[in-house]
């Protein structure tokens, strides 16, 4: 078509055939898209059997962009990680969840979308190092983790939309805030009006009759935390 523009009349074969021997003729490689099975949900009776995972995006006043990491215990409501920072490598999701492990307990599945960072051999491999269940959502469905975006609906209305952060320093003490206010205050109607701490020490209290103060275990390191939800099914 660009020769016949400029007046030249060449046979097309023959220009097909010069194009291939100059190496002009390079082949697009096709996306490889990431494949998943919807499978159902299963029923959650107690803490720490599924948290969800995922991330808010929002901006500085400087202009730079901030994500903020969440992980929600499905079953409580409960917030139990909110980290700000300019970017995720794989390798500062797990140290998060590692962080969270210790102070709450291993749990037993993960809900999380296909982001390079939740996909990687690092985060995989941390996943099986904790024999922690990995529960990718199909592309393009983000309905499939809705208790997670549910939260996000709410940190983006009464937290992100309405503040202003004059640096990654105030972002954070900003968005701690909202996590205590939203852990402690704010009740919730599906935990029977409770707030997800009181429900998780109610979930608690009745899952291994005693108190949540007298439940924490001690592991090998003299660390303090939740136990571990017993198994279903």
């Amino acid at each position: 078509m660009l020769v016949e523009r400029e007046g030249e009349r060449v046979n097309h074969k023959r220009l097909w055939r010069v194009y291939r021997e100059a190496g002009l003729c390079l082949k697009r490689k096709k996306r490889r898209h990431c494949v998943r099975i919807g499978l159902p949900r299963p029923a959650l009776t107690g803490a720490n059997q599924e948290w969800a995972l995922d991330f808010a995006h929002d901006v500085l006043a400087a202009g730079r962009n901030i994500r903020v990491l969440s992980v929600v215990d499905t079953f409580t409501r409960e917030c139990l990680a909110l980290e700000v920072d300019t970017g995720f490598a794989s390798r500062r999701v797990t140290r998060v969840l590692d962080e969270t492990i210790v102070r709450r307990g291993c749990p037993q599945a993960i809900r999380c979308d296909n982001g390079p960072e939740l996909t990687s051999r690092h985060f995989l491999a941390w996943a099986l190092e904790w024999k922690i269940e990995l529960r990718h959502i199909q592309p393009g469905k983000p309905t499939q983790n809705a208790h997670v975006e549910s939260f996000h609906g709410r940190l983006r209305e009464e937290c992100l939309r309405v503040s202003w952060f004059t640096n990654l320093f105030d972002a954070r003490r900003k968005v701690t805030d909202w996590k205590v206010e939203y852990n402690e205050q704010r009740p919730h109607s599906s935990l029977g009006y409770k707030t997800p701490a009181e429900f998780a020490r109610v979930v608690l209290t009745q899952s291994y009759g005693k108190d949540v103060g007298s439940a924490h275990l001690e592991n090998d390191c003299g660390v303090y935390h939740f136990p571990t939800a017993p198994a279903t099914g």
